[in-house]
């Protein structure tokens, strides 16, 4: 036994509530070190001294350098303690707050054993049901599609299919989404993100100078609500970009603080370092290195009544279904509570997603969001697919690793994505290979979360890092394209082991496998060798890529669907 690798915290990932009287549970272990059983010994506070119940854990994940042993209580009283009792060749032990021991004394059990002292239903965190079954598409607005041609156009700069520059403009529009609704329902797309829509003075938006208008070049306040009302008759959902970490110098408040510095209302909306601001010094605190995007004082109540009332207000006024925050890990977890108490006041069921690219667990624990953007699943489909610093096994591995980051809803609740307007395009990192795309989509769909193609994506698009991964979408019916197997996976996210179903991952004879299991089991199985592989059919194939005459190519997957 390595006793050092042993960890439980409650509180955590590793034990929380997932309903009013239900809590997970999870113990982690050595990697490789086997025992003979693995038991909650749990009851109630009050009473556990002389009243014990007992459950197995089963180990669910395992990674590189640690077993995941978890289990899932139905409490009848919600006041819970437990420790773990863990048998090991004949040999009986204890871990409690206490660490390892031998032997473990009941009645003195309200010093050190574990527990959750009450459940209180505002902290338990709560699922956005059509996430589940969720297939987001992300579209950069001024490059997908331009549908009116009555508008003023003399800010167009770039002809449709040239390589755009940072200062380019395409003429996209929310018009033109709106006539490519049938197009994204065809595809199997049920929820639309935006980047960022109101008035900005550049292609992408994210220096916003007027959060409550939408920009002319996209369109009107009336042209977004037309788009999502239409988007819902289509049966999907519309997120918007929030940008509430920074905004454009030419919003009217911090053109306040320029002229009247310390006098002015909005002084400390901003973080400034000293009585004016010497825009040349760069004296506040502003994005990146853009001066021209202030930081916001998110820790100001005044600014987090501001920002999430721009919240509100689109909720109010378009009905839309979420948000994804821009930067959002550099904004006040104090905020982000406001924030979320606001909004899920407004939309019980509107959808807050972090651009998070890191561990987040903080920030996803039923207070703050309730995903994020998963870079980390990214990475780890670029080490796989593309850079091939991960076998089958090493990639099994990272995404247990990474499930057990945070707690099962969030996971639920995540963004899964290959590239997006800030990266390059899957497709050139993967040297063309349009093989390593389509498997590299087939784990996202598969995957606990909702996939997130990002524009063009289904067409293979190339693209380098921004500006280039943000071209016009090619809209050329001939083009190579995976339109109709995009479809084939979005209609399995409807089956009830993807939407509600555990997840497994693990390789066999070198071949990446992932399960969902709920009354039957969807198989996924992946052949990122070079060479092709035999595979057991042991059900009716429901998706495929290369795979006939029970031999799946390299670069093949298929997904079965198993009765248990």
């Amino acid at each position: 036994m390595t006793e050092q690798a042993i960890l439980h915290l409650p509180d955590s990932q590793y034990c929380y509530a997932s309903g009013d009287s239900t809590v997970e549970i999870t113990l982690r272990t050595g990697a490789g070190d086997c025992f003979d059983s693995v038991t909650l010994v749990y009851g109630n506070k009050y009473d556990y001294y002389i009243k014990q119940k007992r459950a197995p854990l089963v180990k669910k994940f395992s990674d590189a350098n640690y077993d995941y042993y978890t289990v899932a209580l139905g409490l009848d009283d919600v006041r819970l303690v437990y420790v773990f009792e863990l048998v090991q060749g004949g040999s009986t032990y204890y871990f409690s707050e206490d660490g390892i021991t031998q032997t473990y004394d009941f009645s003195l059990a309200y010093y050190n054993a574990f527990q959750i002292p009450y459940i209180n239903s505002a902290d338990v965190m709560r699922e956005v049901d059509w996430m589940h079954s969720a297939v987001f598409y992300e579209i950069f607005v001024d490059r997908f599609c331009r549908g009116d041609y009555v508008k003023n156009d003399a800010y167009i700069n770039l002809r449709w299919g040239e390589i755009p520059t940072p200062k380019s403009f395409a003429g996209g529009d929310l018009r033109g989404i709106i006539d490519k609704l049938e197009y994204l329902r065809e595809l199997g797309v049920n929820a639309v993100y935006l980047t960022p829509v109101f008035c900005s003075v550049s292609n992408h938006k994210y220096d916003i100078s007027d959060y409550f208008a939408v920009d002319p070049q996209f369109g009107s306040a009336e042209t977004l609500k037309e788009l999502v009302a239409k988007a819902h008759g289509y049966g999907m959902k519309v997120v918007l970009d929030a940008v509430f970490n920074h905004c454009s110098e030419n919003l009217a408040q911090f053109q306040d603080v320029l002229k009247n510095g310390r006098n002015s209302p909005y002084y400390d909306w901003f973080i400034v370092r000293g009585d004016t601001i010497d825009y040349a010094a760069g004296n506040y605190e502003y994005f990146g290195v853009c001066k021209y995007m202030p930081k916001f004082n998110t820790s100001n109540r005044e600014v987090q009544k501001f920002l999430a009332g721009i919240a509100v207000h689109w909720i109010e006024t378009c009905d839309i279904d979420g948000w994804r925050l821009d930067v959002a890990d550099e904004v006040s977890h104090d905020f982000w509570r406001y924030f979320r108490k606001r909004v899920k006041t407004a939309k019980k069921d509107c959808v807050i997603l972090g651009e998070n690219w890191h561990d987040s667990n903080p920030f996803l624990r039923g207070d703050q969001f309730d995903g994020i953007m998963n870079y980390a699943l990214t990475k780890a489909c670029m080490d796989y697919f593309v850079a091939g610093t991960l076998n089958a096994q090493g990639f099994a591995h990272k995404l247990s690793a990474l499930y057990v980051r945070n707690n099962r809803m969030a996971n639920g609740m995540m963004l899964n994505l290959l590239d997006s307007h800030d990266t390059h395009r899957f497709y050139t990192l993967a040297e063309k290979n349009a093989d390593k795309v389509i498997c590299a989509l087939a784990v996202t769909y598969m995957h606990t979360g909702a996939p997130c193609l990002y524009y063009g994506t289904e067409n293979f698009t190339e693209g380098g890092y921004d500006p280039d991964c943000r071209r016009t979408m090619d809209w050329d019916e001939g083009k190579q394209n995976i339109r109709s197997l995009l479809g084939v996976l979005s209609a399995l996210r409807q089956c009830p082991e993807i939407e509600r179903g555990e997840i497994a991952f693990s390789s066999e004879n070198g071949l990446f496998v992932l399960e969902r299991k709920a009354d039957g089991i969807l198989r996924l199985t992946v052949n990122n060798t070079k060479k092709s592989a035999p595979v057991r059919v042991r059900g009716e194939i429901a998706a495929s890529h290369k795979f006939a005459d029970n031999t799946l190519a390299a670069g093949g997957f298929v997904i079965q669907r198993i009765s248990e």
